[in-house]
């Protein structure tokens, strides 16, 4: 196997470490004295992909081939340009925010606020076990050393220099781990392309070239996991509110989309070529999660290097981003900014223990990442129908019944289908994955967001026909469908006044 030697492997691991902690501390030392605003968000101001990229793609390209690969990637590069539409609407009715809990909070009332804020965290958590995961995976694939002391490190390395820099220190490694994963990419794609050869007997055998029920499905599917889904990361909406302009905002999500979607297709690529070279399944069989590390087998041992390097890199920096937002997160929703910094990172830092402990025992990556789809295809529709001014109505009564029924829902369907009610709550795991050769993950992907929605509208019925008779109850006028008032306001600077919409009943949960 193209394997470096144990110290080579550590020398690697360790030294790409080193040079992530120099920058960081020594970015942050220069920015010592910002302001605990700067610290939290970097308004005004200046996507994050980590090692499971390496598993979840190769993977999916083992199983619908083709259709497969180019659907993922679009599906996970496409979103980036919504975030560049939906941000500018949101940053115009809430200036100050610098996460979509604080929109939520402005439009719905503290309880969606916490709602949502719940799931923004819960989302981090799973995030931040599928990353630690994945690294011990590829760590101890590629050199068989033990993953733990690799984990550990670098939990400890990005605690250090986010702590002392915020977020503008996972900015600018995003930055640097950019420009090195490019050139990793394209050293990769070339060492795979010179020293693998395909077998032309193997693609046609393989039928990885032709549509399937699955890649159809996962049209639907996928578009609605990965858009949802990145709503909950508060590190692409830090990204989207410390934009200078919208203007700024387009330029950066167009950037990060083309730069997304050639990565993501090359990795998934892999799983193809290591199918087609006969590197995968191999004797004996193995999973398609390790596809991409099968063909590494017939590179040579320096390219195994480079890749632990790119690695190593992708790794560190999605988890400092993920880290970062989740004490953004948590000090803004949780404790409005009242509560001293370093306490919210001495609880993330425990927070830190359960995601390694979990990380290590978790073994399908994919798994972790479709429960917090879920949870995002269900809570997402309901959440945004409040963007639209004609829905002035819409209330954070609607949107946590609607987001908790999503859920529901999903239990419901899974219960009929199965017709079985354990199997049901299982398929809110999704335990038999996303590759099920039946429409169960297809009809759960469809109950969260539809069945959301029904429970919002339903829920919408509920509150209105109580209102109403209360009203009647108490000979008041029924004002619940009221329109808010119209005020005006003068911006700081000289520009014409503009009109905007209040109301005494805005932000209200019910």
């Amino acid at each position: 196997m193209g394997q470096p030697s144990f110290q080579a492997s550590n020398a690697i691991i360790y030294l790409t470490y080193g040079a992530f902690l120099v920058l960081g501390t020594g970015i942050a030392w220069r920015m010592r004295n910002q302001s605990k605003q700067d610290f939290l968000n970097s308004n005004g101001t200046q996507s994050a992909l980590g090692a499971g990229i390496l598993f979840s793609y190769p993977e999916l390209a083992t199983i619908t081939g083709v259709q497969g690969v180019i659907i993922y990637a679009l599906a996970s590069a496409l979103p980036m340009l919504l975030f560049g539409a939906l941000g500018p609407i949101i940053r115009r009715k809430c200036p100050e925010g610098f996460v979509l809990t604080e929109w939520t909070r402005q439009r719905y009332g503290t309880v969606a606020m916490l709602y949502l804020s719940f799931m923004t965290l819960v989302t981090l958590f799973l995030y931040m076990v599928a990353e630690l995961s994945a690294l011990g995976q590829v760590v101890s694939t590629l050199t068989g050393i033990d993953s733990l002391p690799v984990i550990i490190v670098e939990c400890v390395i990005t605690t250090i220099y986010t702590s002392l820099g915020g977020f503008k220190i996972s900015f600018l490694t995003d930055v640097v781990q950019g420009g090195m994963v490019v050139g990793l990419i394209i050293i990769a794609t070339i060492t795979v392309g010179a020293k693998t050869d395909i077998q032309r007997d193997l693609i046609d055998s393989s039928h990885l070239l032709e549509p399937s029920l699955l890649g159809w499905q996962l049209l639907y599917i996928l578009p609605v996991a990965v858009f949802t889904n990145d709503f909950f990361l508060s590190n692409f909406w830090l990204r989207t509110f410390s934009s200078r302009s919208d203007k700024d905002l387009w330029i950066g999500v167009s950037i990060a989309m083309v730069t997304i979607l050639c990565i993501l297709t090359l990795v998934g690529c892999t799983g193809l070529i290591a199918a087609w070279s006969g590197a995968w399944p191999g004797e004996p069989a193995q999973a398609g999660s390790l596809a991409f590390f099968l063909l590494l087998e017939r590179l040579p041992n320096w390219v195994v290097g480079i890749i632990l390097v790119m690695v190593v890199s992708l790794s560190t920096a999605a988890f400092d981003s993920l880290q970062s937002a989740m004490v953004s997160s948590a000090s803004n929703d949780l404790f409005r900014n009242r509560l001293n910094i370093w306490y919210i990172r001495g609880m993330v830092v425990l927070i830190i223990i359960p995601v390694v402990v979990v990380a290590l025992r978790a073994s399908s990556i994919l798994q972790i990442y479709l429960i917090s789809d879920l949870l995002s295809a269900a809570t997402i529709p309901v959440l945004c129908l409040g963007l639209s001014d004609r829905l002035y109505w819409w209330r954070g009564f609607e949107v946590v019944v609607g987001g908790l029924g999503g859920i529901l829902t999903v239990f419901i369907f899974g219960a009929i289908y199965y017709g079985d009610a354990k199997e049901g709550a299982q398929l809110l795991l999704l335990e038999n994955g996303l590759y099920a050769n039946d429409w169960s993950a297809f009809g759960a992907f469809v109950a969260a967001p539809f069945g959301g929605l029904l429970w919002g509208f339903g829920a919408l019925a509920l509150r209105l026909s109580f209102q109403y008779i209360k009203a009647k109850i108490r000979h008041e006028r029924f004002d619940a469908l009221d329109r808010p008032l119209m005020t005006r306001t003068v911006s700081d600077s000289d520009v014409p006044r503009e009109t905007v919409v209040t109301s005494t009943k805005a932000g209200k949960f019910f």
